[in-house]
């Protein structure tokens, strides 16, 4: 069995989907798409524009989608659908890069829910007063405790369980660098705080979760061709009415991300394909279960090997 997963914020670079749409109609097609849908050159930006306008949250999510789209439609022109996976997932935001390429969202809905999604992160929080920090070494439940001591009344709660040796800590920033002095008190082997403009998934989102909301009761999310591992979940969700609910705790909520993969693993998954930009859910991935392979499919060249593998 295999899954197909999406990355999520932080793998962005320029240039990022060029070759695919380049090489692809189809994949083109997705860049042209989320720039209608945006009401600007959003490709344009992902293609020769700046890092640090790439890296601004707004921009980042659905350039991010947009990126995995086009590879998804990339293997669909190599005779690869969706369905040749049991499962999709995603990081964070690549929660709606996976519902998108499992066709309960279109891309146009998907990249304008992203975008509000971003501007809503960015804006439910002042720059300055959240931060966000990776531990790395110590696990989930050492974390929460680590998180639950550094709080002292403040937002300080474990955002991402990304895999056994890396949490990442979100809240107040007061909170967040006390809880990195904890964790390293604790015998974390690093902790340092990310170069982030919010406190991401931490109640301090609660507005933003709001806005999600709202948004999505105006998108009509249909049931996904393959079952979704929604991310606070941690296990599969099909039903379509559901999946709007947890695509707004989820703004909020940890992401269960080292738990989704046991989760897959579990059910019979030996092979993962990270469809989009870099490779960080991949080595993720084998620090939770090594034995998963896994394949990062974001040029031309993976996509026609990825899918000599799958069709073989």
């Amino acid at each position: 069995m295999r899954a197909f997963v999406f990355p999520g914020q932080g793998a962005q670079t320029i240039g990022m989907g060029k070759a695919l749409a380049d090489a692809y109609p189809a994949a083109r097609a997705v860049f042209d798409e989320v720039d209608e849908a945006l009401g600007e050159d959003l490709s344009g930006l992902i293609w020769g524009g700046e890092i640090e306008d790439l890296t601004l949250t707004a921009n980042a999510q659905p350039a991010l989608m947009a990126t995995s789209l086009a590879a998804m439609r990339a293997l669909e022109a190599e005779g690869v659908t969706v369905q040749a996976a049991s499962f999709v997932a995603g990081h964070s935001l690549g929660e709606y890069s996976a519902l998108a390429a499992a066709g309960a969202i279109t891309v146009a809905d998907t990249a304008r829910l992203l975008r509000a999604r971003g501007t809503a992160m960015q804006d439910a929080v002042p720059v300055g007063v959240g931060a966000m920090a990776a531990i790395l070494g110590l696990d989930f439940d050492a974390v929460k405790e680590v998180a639950a001591e550094a709080a002292q009344g403040d937002v300080c709660q474990a955002a991402n369980d990304n895999d056994p040796a890396q949490v990442v800590v979100s809240g107040h920033k007061a909170a967040v660098e006390r809880a990195v002095d904890i964790a390293k008190a604790k015998g974390a082997k690093r902790a340092l705080l990310l170069p982030v403009s919010a406190p991401f998934h931490c109640s301090l989102m609660q507005p933003a979760a709001d806005a999600m909301a709202q948004a999505l009761a105006d998108v009509e999310i249909r049931t996904p061709a393959v079952p979704v591992v929604a991310n606070v979940l941690a296990q599969a969700e099909a039903d379509g009415s559901k999946l709007a609910d947890l695509l707004v705790k989820q703004v909020t909520g940890s992401v269960r991300w080292r738990e989704s993969v046991m989760y897959m693993a579990a059910e019979g998954v030996t092979e993962v394909y990270e469809i989009g930009a870099g490779k960080a859910l991949s080595g993720m991935i084998k620090r939770i279960d090594r034995a998963v392979s896994t394949a990062a499919v974001g040029t031309p060249d993976d996509v026609v090997a990825a899918a000599a593998a799958i069709n073989a």
